[in-house]
């Protein structure tokens, strides 16, 4: 299943929840966070659970929706109620926000270790994807999610908004909309231990959903940098996302001609094509690309 596309949609409303399996993106997240106001965040609950039964085997354009809940943080002392609304609808995925480290990660999974017994799901088959640099010290303490014993995790993403908060920035990017070095490191810190876990790094959104020649800036250097997806706050930036994020058919066709070549000399260190080395990176790559990692 493609994770291109992770869109957030608010828990509480029922407009966008009617709405959100036709926007196309490849992993829908109901909201009980940021999105959601203090006074609804019971409503929020029951309407994310009651979408989750209905929507148990959603297929959408052929292929099945990713359908994540992002919880409230574990200082909010609403996490577990969160928990006990979502998990009977049997989500793909919990998003953990204000993650501290592993040990939130390994927290929450205990807790819904129970709840997947409790509601006759196969053991860890709810993921969970932590939000890793709310904080100045989660944000320095992202390698150690590299070696941590977690057999949820599905990935790490980043964001920059409460980081900024937290250490009091007055910006987040420099005149040419570049991130500054602060959040640089967090985006790099992300990625490199993502692939060192051997999970998915999942790009912050772009916050201005009316600018689509940023995101799409933004998606494609995501993908060049290695990112296998981004986050959304908005319906509109779906599709730049999924084409930022889909192959063209030049790289198909030459990711497929490496790995033929590869396959065609065994043992073969390094091959020429069309007057160039290859070697086993290029072979590595390519088939990442059209999607069989060995």
């Amino acid at each position: 299943m493609p994770m291109r596309s992770w869109l957030f949609v608010p828990g509480d409303s029922e407009k966008k929840l009617g709405k959100a399996a036709a926007t196309g993106a490849d992993v829908l997240i109901l909201d009980l966070e940021d999105s959601v106001a203090a006074e609804n965040k019971a409503a929020a609950r029951a309407m994310a659970g009651e979408w989750l039964t209905a929507h148990r085997q959603q297929v959408t354009g052929g292929k099945r929706q990713g359908r994540w809940v992002r919880i409230n943080a574990l200082d909010s002392r609403m996490w577990r109620e969160d928990l006990l609304a979502v998990l009977p609808g049997a989500p793909d995925g919990i998003m953990l926000p204000k993650s501290a480290g592993p040990e939130s990660v390994q927290q929450l999974s205990a807790e819904i270790y129970e709840l997947e017994s409790r509601n006759g799901l196969a053991p860890n088959s709810v993921k969970i994807l932590p939000l890793v640099s709310e904080t100045a010290g989660a944000a320095l303490s992202i390698g150690a999610y590299a070696s941590a014993a977690m057999p949820r995790l599905a990935g790490l993403t980043w964001g920059a908004e409460d980081l900024s908060a937290a250490i009091g920035a007055t910006r987040k990017r420099d005149k040419d909309g570049r991130w500054t070095d602060t959040f640089r490191y967090a985006r790099t810190q992300t990625l490199l231990t993502a692939h060192a876990a051997g999970v998915s790094a999942i790009d912050t959104l772009h916050a201005d959903f009316a600018d689509a020649k940023g995101l799409k800036r933004a998606a494609e250097e995501a993908r060049a940098d290695g990112f296998a997806g981004m986050l959304a706050i908005h319906p509109a930036q779906i599709e730049i996302i999924n084409a930022a994020f889909t192959p063209s058919e030049e790289e198909l066709d030459e990711a497929r001609a490496i790995v033929a070549a590869f396959k065609a000399n065994p043992g073969a260190g390094a091959l020429q094509i069309d007057r160039r080395m290859i070697d086993m990176p290029h072979y590595k790559l390519a088939l990442r690309v059209l999607g069989l990692e060995e």
